[in-house]
C-alpha cells in the first residue's frame, strides 16, 4: 500500500543562471505515480542574484510511502519524493503522535540505513525523523558523486545543478513531513549534508531551525572570482545565508579533533549566524554521534516537553 501525497513544491525541471541573469521558465508535465493527485504543475526555477544569492521555486512533488512496520510503537516505511529529476528515497520513523520532526541530509557517501538506529531513538523520544538517501550518495537515489566542476557546466548552460535539485529535495522532504503530521520540522545535516540544509532552512519557511553537525561554509571564497564562477560558488555557499536563518533557530554542532572540517570553520559558522543560536563543542571527531543526539533530544524537550 502506498501513502499519496501532492507538494506544493517540487522537482525541478529547468530554468538557468547566466550572466544576466535572466530567469527561463520551462512549464513542467504531468507526473504519472500509482495513486498520486494528478494536475499541472507550478513552474520550477531558480535565480541567482547580483550578490550571488540563490532563489528558488522547486514547483510541485508528489510523495508515496510504503506500508510502515512496527518496531514497538514506532513506525518505520520508506518514502518516494516523485519528482521531474528522479525518484528521492528515504527513511521515515515516528511514534503515533510525534511533537516536532527532523529531515536529515546525511554526509557525503553515507546512506539513509546507516541512520536506521538513530532515527528509532528520535522517533521513541517523539520525534519524527526522516533521513534522505541524497543523490549521488551510492543509496537508492541516483545521481553523480558531488563534484563543483560538473555543477558549475550544468549551470552556465542554464541546467539545474544537483546542488540546487539536492535543496529542493530538502524542501520536498520537510513539506511532506510538517504536512502529515502537523508539527515543526527541522532540517539538519552532517559534513556536506549541513551545507545543503543550512541553504534550504534560509529558503524555505517550511522549516522551523537549523543544525548542522561537523560542517562549514566556504569563506565566501567565490568573491576570489568573477562572472558565472562568482555567481555559482557563493550560491552554495552556506556563509552567504546563515544570518538569513534567523529569527528560525541554528543549532551548531563541532569537535575540535575533526580531521575532515576544522573546528575554527565550524565556530565560523556559528559566528555568522542570528539568534536564537547555540554552538556545542563535542568530543570525538566528524560527523554526528550520541552526545550531539543526546544534546539535540535535551534542547527539544525543553521547547516541546518530551524526553527520551
Amino acid at each position: 500500500m502506498q501513502r499519496p501525497y501532492v507538494s506544493s513544491n517540487a522537482a525541478p525541471a529547468i530554468e538557468m543562471g547566466k550572466p544576466a541573469l535572466v530567469t527561463l521558465l520551462f512549464l513542467i508535465g504531468l507526473l504519472t505515480a500509482a495513486g498520486c493527485v494528478q494536475g499541472p504543475r507550478e513552474e520550477a526555477r531558480f535565480s541567482v542574484s547580483d550578490s550571488g544569492a540563490l532563489s528558488l521555486s522547486c514547483g510541485e512533488c508528489t510523495v508515496s510511502e510504503d506500508e510502515a512496520t512496527q518496531v514497538s510503537n514506532i513506525s518505520v516505511s520508506r518514502v518516494i519524493l516523485h519528482t521531474g529529476s528522479g525518484d528521492v528515497y528515504g527513511l521515515l520513523t515516528a511514534p503515533d503522535d510525534p511533537v516536532a520532526g527532523f529531515v536529515l541530509a546525511p554526509g557525503a557517501g553515507v546512506r539513509k540505513e546507516m541512520h536506521y538506529n538513530r532515527s528509532i531513538s528520535y522517533a521513541r523520544a517523539g520525534y519524527a525523523f526522516l533521513v534522505l538517501d541524497l543523490r549521488g550518495n551510492g543509496g537508492e537515489t541516483t545521481g553523480d558523486s558531488f563534484s563543483i566542476d560538473r555543477d558549475f557546466q550544468r549551470f552556465r548552460e542554464g541546467d539545474w545543478p544537483q546542488y540546487y535539485l539536492s535543496i529542493c529535495d530538502l524542501i520536498h522532504a520537510g513539506e511532506y513531513v510538517k504536512e502529515r503530521y502537523g508539527i515543526p520540522v527541522y532540517a539538519a545535516g552532517s559534513s556536506n549534508g549541513g551545507r545543503y540544509a543550512a541553504i534550504a532552512t534560509a529558503l524555505d519557511p517550511v522549516f522551523s531551525g537549523y543544525i548542522g553537525v561537523s560542517t562549514s561554509g566556504s569563506g565566501l571564497a567565490g568573491n576570489q572570482y568573477s562572472g558565472d564562477a562568482r555567481l555559482f560558488l557563493l550560491s552554495i555557499d552556506p556563509d552567504l545565508y546563515m544570518e538569513r536563518i534567523s529569527p528560525k533557530s541554528s543549532w551548531i554542532f563541532h569537535s575540535r579533533s575533526d580531521e575532515i572540517i576544522p573546528f575554527e570553520e565550524g565556530r565560523a559558522l556559528y559566528n555568522l549566524s542570528g539568534e536564537p543560536r547555540i554552538f556545542h563543542e563535542f568530543p570525538g571527531s566528524h560527523g554526528l554521534c550520541g552526545e550531539v543526539d543526546e544534546k539535540i533530544i535535551d534542547e527539544c524537550a525543553q521547547i516541546y516537553g518530551v524526553r527520551s
